[in-house]
């Protein structure tokens, strides 16, 4: 987008922001822009952190070299962006007028670009950007031949046409189909690629220019931040010490949402908060002010229905609006004490780290190395995961990392999985054990997670997907002292509150069908009796029963309310409610659970469909039903298969 803009709209100025601190590897992209257009300042940015490094950038050196105006800023204190503002202004102006020093052509491009020019010279005019494009053309770039294509590209549901270009004129046809037709055979007779050729040669002249312009100080010595890059990127220590950081996350998390939960749980769910007060207003009196307006509406309602006005009070209270609480009592309290944290290593620079060391196994299945930054969003929700998916640009990949998210676990099954792990597996075998039983078991689940991630990427990228893996650059950026304020701006209002908002818009529909599948009866039993007699069979082959899996059936929207839709199912009770502890056990134990039971839960927790706000996600994501369906349907087929693997060697050994 920013290519195109700079490309097409011709702007006044562009701002090239580079890191003091990297400025050879930045200086790729200010080359790059240089030559689609000459009217361009350089910030070298970071220069604070550069000078506590020992390294020093020569500013007007670095202008002679590049032929264009360089500014020193350090954004964060505000240095030198008053200067920034004028030397942008003056360029705007016509004061100052850059002359860019661009790189020679390649030696061997170079022969091909001289012929290609002219030709250009015949379709676009004097177009700044003409060599950028002679070398897009001999890389064969579909987007910029696509500019130059006389035909109108048709695209499917997933390849829009792309809008008309502004570098076509009328009457130039012709020379663009002599242009194309040469550039596509100059392209074939280059002895390598010429995107190869291009950034070695870019490569090679921003070494040449930071060897002119940076002094280093530090005399080859490393700093504490290489140090700590060895020992947290480190070929071996590397991926234990992150499942021990993330042991540490999970562990912060499960201990510490006990107690906001808990007052959440009093306030919006349980006799003594609101729905006790709910109860009271629509069973007993309601204020004058409302007697018109909501009581005679929900008579009308009930009359219309045939049945009494608490029927339908206990649709609105005990089906939509309990699990409504349900969802933001169990959901709000993980998120807002994961996400901080999340975004707290994500701003002092460790992710990238992740990346780095998870970028292999992606490799070697065939997916993008950032499909571990889009794994690490979807452990606070699936539906942030997918849209993180955004930053692979390969399509191809981007759909693997979209439909293999589902496979990390989110924050909205954690309640499920810290349950059975710090209840039922610690209770049934040790019990004093609960906080790290319940940490080891969600580290265990998202370990397979992770395994299953990989080898699902591995078929689809050799079967449906298949295809060529993408290079990438990973940049690691230098650790730096996060800014409290932005951090909890972005972890409690740009995601918390957006992902519980998405959450409790699809938990509406879901409350409405927990309560009318366990409160209308048919034929002497309620339609969740009959459905649970379906299931059982299928249940019980995957070592579950049919409770278990319409308890997942109906709470597609909000997986938040898996574990008290069971207990609710399991008690016959006309709403869902919460048990802790040793009542929970004893619950679970007297419906026949067991180990087998708690272990074949645990894969279907982390193996089942995704939640309604994922597959809105997905779709809106993919523009395709084709991909949301089979990244909705492969994770419960995989998880039923499984489940029935487990069950069937369990009881053949028991």
């Amino acid at each position: 987008i920013a290519r195109d803009f700079i490309l097409h709209d011709r702007p006044d100025c562009t701002i090239v922001v580079t890191d003091a601190t990297a400025l050879e590897r930045n200086l790729n992209l200010v080359l790059q822009v240089m030559e689609i257009s000459p009217r361009v300042v350089v910030a070298v940015n970071l220069i604070d952190e550069a000078q506590r490094k020992g390294l020093s950038v020569d500013a007007v050196q670095l202008s002679a070299e590049l032929g264009v105006p360089v500014v020193l800023t350090a954004a964060l204190g505000g240095k030198g962006l008053d200067r920034l503002v004028q030397t942008v202004a003056d360029v705007c102006d016509g004061r100052i007028e850059p002359q860019p020093h661009l790189p020679q052509p390649p030696d061997e491009l170079a022969p091909a670009v001289g012929e290609l020019l002219p030709l250009l010279d015949r379709t676009l005019g004097a177009h700044p950007a003409r060599r950028w494009i002679a070398y897009r053309l001999l890389e064969g770039d579909e987007q910029v031949v696509e500019h130059f294509d006389s035909r109108d590209a048709q695209g499917g549901e997933d390849s829009p046409s792309p809008p008309p270009s502004p570098l076509k004129g009328e009457g130039v046809e012709a020379t663009t189909e002599a242009l194309l037709r040469r550039a596509e055979a100059l392209r074939q007779s280059l002895p390598r690629p010429a995107a190869d050729a291009i950034v070695e040669s870019l490569y090679k002249r921003a070494e040449q220019i930071t060897a002119a312009v940076v002094t280093d100080q530090r005399q080859g010595l490393p700093d504490w931040q290489q140090k700590l890059d060895r020992v947290l990127t480190h070929p071996i220590l590397g991926m234990p010490l992150m499942l021990v950081l993330l042991a540490g996350v999970l562990w912060l998390t499960i201990f510490f949402m006990d107690y906001p939960s808990g007052f959440l749980m009093g306030l919006l769910v349980e006799d003594g908060g609101l729905t006790g007060w709910f109860d009271e207003f629509f069973g007993v009196q309601a204020p004058g002010w409302l007697s018109v307006s909501l009581f005679e509406h929900l008579h009308a309602l009930a009359a219309w229905l045939g049945v009494g006005d608490t029927y339908v009070a206990g649709f609105l209270i005990d089906g939509v609006y309990m699990t409504l609480a349900w969802v933001v009592a169990v959901m709000l309290p993980p998120m807002a004490i994961f996400f901080p944290m999340f975004t707290l290593l994500e701003d002092l620079g460790y992710l990238p780290r992740v990346a780095f060391n998870l970028d292999w196994l992606f490799r070697r299945s065939g997916a993008h190395g950032k499909q571990s930054l889009t794994m690490a969003m979807g452990f606070g929700c699936n539906a942030a995961g997918v849209i993180a998916c955004r930053v692979i640009d390969s399509p191809r990949e981007r759909l693997i990392a979209i439909i293999t998210n589902n496979f990390t676990i989110c924050n909205g099954r954690f309640p499920t999985i810290i349950a059975i792990g710090g209840t039922v597996l610690a209770g049934i075998h040790h019990a004093e054990l609960v906080s790290l039983w319940a940490t080891g078991v969600t580290l265990a689940v998202l370990t397979v997670g992770l395994v299953i991630t990989l080898g699902v990427s591995a078929v689809l990228s050799r079967t449906v997907l298949r295809g060529q893996p993408s290079a990438f650059t990973l940049e690691l950026p230098p650790y730096r002292r996060p800014a409290i304020g932005q951090v909890l701006y972005r972890s409690l209002i740009e995601r918390t509150l957006f992902v519980l908002g998405r959450a409790c818009v699809v938990a509406l529909p879901a409350g409405a069908a927990i309560w009318l599948v366990s409160n209308v009866h048919l034929g002497g039993a309620t339609v969740a009796d009959h459905i649970i007699g379906v299931l059982q069979p299928l249940g019980w082959a995957m070592g579950l029963d049919g409770a278990i899996l319409l308890a997942y059936v109906i709470a597609i929207p909000a997986n938040e309310i898996v574990l008290p839709t069971i207990l609710m199912l399991y008690l016959r009770h006309h709403t869902m409610i919460e048990h802790e502890g040793d009542k929970l056990l004893s619950i679970l134990t007297a419906q026949g659970w067991g180990t087998m039971t708690a272990v074949c839960l645990l894969l279907f927790v982390l193996l089942h469909n995704p939640c309604g706000t994922t597959i809105y996600t997905i779709k809106k994501e993919t523009g395709s039903w084709k991909w949301t369906a089979l990244a909705s349907l492969l994770p419960v087929a995989m998880g039923i298969v499984l489940c029935i693997a487990v069950a069937t060697i369990w009881r053949a050994f028991d």
